[in-house]
């Protein structure tokens, strides 16, 4: 009986789960992304759902002034004051905090020990120097790590696929002008550039995802201008051509599929290299606003606050965490797109 044929796409995959390492980083990886997903539901100064005389209320959707809870004023509720935490565990009243009673921007004004704090059953990652919980900063700075990374790595691959394509299916004049705007372009000071914007305009991370994105799909337009050259020679592009079919439909349901290699086997490098441009960025002080959590802020002030080990300590071990599961995840792809290496 002849066995059933395996799709191309099933014997890679099947090559990546046998790398353990890779296999294991990418679903370690993944879960740490989708609890960071969840960042308000797992740290958070607001509880999920308070009972209070009778009735339910939701403050993590909606804010409640504090005289709902038998408070003095009309500010918004402040679930750390002992009052308002008395307040809901008086009678048949309860609450229910998330497991981290602290949110990205939380400032503990009743804390017990001055900032930044060591790690204690108050702050069990310790505080950082302007009063917020460290664990809290680092849920929500990996976020905004992993998000800015993904959306970079996606609008560089869109920008490096389409370019090396144009570049490797036509050729010629075509290429070689490319190649000279590659060159013009890639020559202008990134750095420098980043400074003058920063300076011109108000931080945020749309302007600096902008400005990294100019820059950061050449080296994947490389990989791709090359598969081009290579496959748009292949017999199956050649029949394709004189049985009347378009240049576009070539490119895209043709030479696309058979050049995604690089592309795959790049997106994890690629994205280490992001999250590492926005840690550095901030560490510099030219990332993310003033406020958003962020990995690279958090090393800054850990280089500002030696003697607060905690702060760089637990920083420095989420970014090399993450950057190890990448770098197993893209190893591993190397290989499992490879089947000369390691076949099925």
């Amino acid at each position: 009986m002849v066995p059933p044929a395996v799709s191309p796409a099933r014997r890679a995959w099947q090559r990546f789960r046998r790398n353990r390492l890779g296999f294991f980083s990418l679903v370690l990886f993944s879960v740490m992304v989708v609890l960071s997903l969840f960042a308000e539901v797992l740290s958070n100064d607001k509880p999920l759902v308070v009972r209070y005389e009778g009735r339910f209320y939701f403050p993590l959707v909606q804010s409640y002034p504090e005289t709902t809870f038998g408070g003095d004023f009309a500010t918004p509720a402040d679930y750390l004051d002992p009052f308002i935490r008395d307040k809901l565990t008086q009678g048949d009243n309860w609450a229910i905090y998330p497991p981290n009673p602290y949110g990205a921007r939380t400032l503990n004004y009743f804390a017990s020990q001055p900032n930044p704090a060591a790690p204690s059953s108050e702050n069990l990652f310790g505080s950082d120097d302007r009063g917020r919980d460290l664990l809290a900063q680092l849920i929500y700075g990996f976020r905004v790590s992993v998000l800015f990374g993904l959306a970079l790595t996606a609008i560089g691959v869109v920008l490096g696929v389409i370019t090396g394509a144009i570049q490797g299916f036509f050729g010629g004049k075509t290429d070689l002008a490319f190649q000279r705007f590659i060159e013009i372009w890639g020559s202008m000071p990134e750095l420098y550039l980043l400074i003058i914007f920063s300076a011109v305009f108000a931080p945020s991370v749309a302007l600096l995802l902008v400005l990294l994105s100019l820059f950061g799909w050449m080296g994947l337009s490389d990989y791709v201008r090359a598969e081009f050259l290579r496959n748009r020679q292949m017999d199956y592009v050649r029949a394709a051509r004189a049985l009347g079919v378009g240049n576009l439909r070539i490119m895209w349901r043709h030479i696309l599929p058979n050049s995604m290699t690089p592309v795959v086997t790049f997106l994890p490098f690629r994205m280490s290299a992001a999250i590492m441009a926005l840690t550095s960025l901030d560490f510099l002080g030219l990332g993310v606003p003033p406020g958003t959590p962020s990995l690279g802020e958090l090393l800054s002030q850990g280089k500002a606050n030696i003697d607060a080990w905690w702060i760089s300590l637990s920083t420095f071990g989420v970014l090399a965490l993450t950057l190890l599961l990448l770098t197993f995840m893209g190893d591993a792809l190397r290989d499992a797109l490879d089947p000369r290496k390691n076949p099925v």
